[in-house]
């Protein structure tokens, strides 16, 4: 069966990584063992890693003591079956560890996709227990195998907040703030927005990235960080908190007061400053958690439907960025762990899209 290798994260010093090689265990019926060639890594797993104790994310792929396995989205080959329905060979895009491969439990099983049913996941959000069988899907999605990877898991959350506002009419909002717009997900949430045209767009980054933002031509308004007070004070507004930033998102409040009529905390990449005051004026500040949304679409619409929009949406505009994305392939358990601790420390400049793969 060979050796298993991994990338661990110290949960409570995530700058802390641990390359582990083991032994593959046999399968049990029903398990399908599965080699992981190729994922994405972006601040959206910094996110996974700064929630992870309160959202679960740890608990898809638990590891040792302080240890965990950061989850990344990713494409695997079945290279072992003792599951009926999945065959030796099968193509999947879903929810991996940093890792050479896993043991995933068929449960569950439909034309393009299985749920994953090992016990301890059952408790955990169902999106994420979901892998794709490529073999089924639509034709226009077996060339984007990267654009997978790297961009649909972010676009389909930018879909899936996009689709929350509306829902809720904007909360009354006449203009939404996305803080850390830069971020694939910051900027696929601006474009959504900016296409549909009913409020105005502002996004906040740092002043290096001000022309990255502006050349992608998603928002009404761009503003560097520390120049908060050019944002119109006196309109109802709404705001995405794609950083994690305690100190931006109390100023904001502060500046807007009461027209804060929606403060929704989405991202991470601001990690360290993710501490925020109490007693702010306007509307508090709550976490945004998309699974919640997904799972009210698919009653109302049907199992599926907003997934299939957001893969939709998700294939147009990573074909709209392709120019504007370069994809650098990253491959080893070294080198996968040294472009984590970069994303951590934001090194990773917006407009680099990384592949890895732990297996050499």
């Amino acid at each position: 069966m060979g050796a298993v290798h991994e990338v661990w994260v110290n949960r409570k010093n995530l700058r802390e990584t641990r390359l582990v090689d083991r032994e593959a265990r046999a399968l049990e019926p029903g398990e399908i063992r599965v080699a992981i060639d190729r994922f994405g890594l972006t601040a959206n797993n910094v996110s996974y890693a700064v929630s992870g104790d309160m959202i679960g994310y740890w608990k898809y792929y638990p590891a040792e003591g302080d240890w965990g396995k950061v989850p990344v989205w990713g494409m695997a080959n079945v290279v072992e079956s003792h599951a009926h329905d999945i065959a030796v060979g099968e193509r999947l895009y879903g929810f991996f560890p940093m890792a050479s491969e896993t043991i995933l439990t068929v449960g569950t099983v439909h034309a393009d996709a299985f749920m994953d049913a090992t016990p301890h996941r059952q408790e955990l959000p169902a999106l994420y227990n979901q892998y794709r069988r490529t073999s089924a899907e639509p034709a226009f999605l077996a060339g984007l195998e990267v654009e997978r990877c790297l961009l649909f898991p972010l676009f389909m959350t930018s879909f899936v907040l996009f689709d929350y506002l509306e829902d809720n009419d904007y909360f009354g909002a006449e203009q939404v703030l996305i803080g850390s717009v830069s971020s694939k997900t910051g900027f696929g949430l601006a474009k959504l927005l900016k296409q549909a045209g009913s409020r105005k767009v502002i996004g906040l980054t740092s002043p290096g990235n001000l022309s990255f933002v502006h050349a992608l031509g998603c928002c009404d308004q761009v503003v560097a960080y520390g120049h908060e007070t050019e944002i119109e004070a006196d309109r109802p507004t709404a705001y995405v908190d794609m950083s994690g930033n305690g100190t931006l998102t109390e100023t904001l409040h502060h500046h807007l007061g009461e027209r804060m009529v929606e403060s929704c905390m989405v991202g991470a990449t601001h990690w360290e400053s993710r501490g925020r005051g109490s007693d702010l004026p306007g509307a508090r500040p709550t976490f945004f958690f998309a699974p919640a949304q997904i799972a009210k679409r698919d009653k109302e619409w049907g199992r599926g439907v907003l997934f299939d929009k957001a893969s939709v949406a998700g294939a147009a505009m990573a074909k709209e960025i392709a120019d504007k994305v370069s994809v650098e392939w990253v491959r080893g358990g070294e080198d996968t762990a040294r472009i984590w601790t970069e994303m951590l420390d934001n090194q990773v400049s917006p407009d680099r899209g990384i592949m890895a793969a732990v297996s050499v």
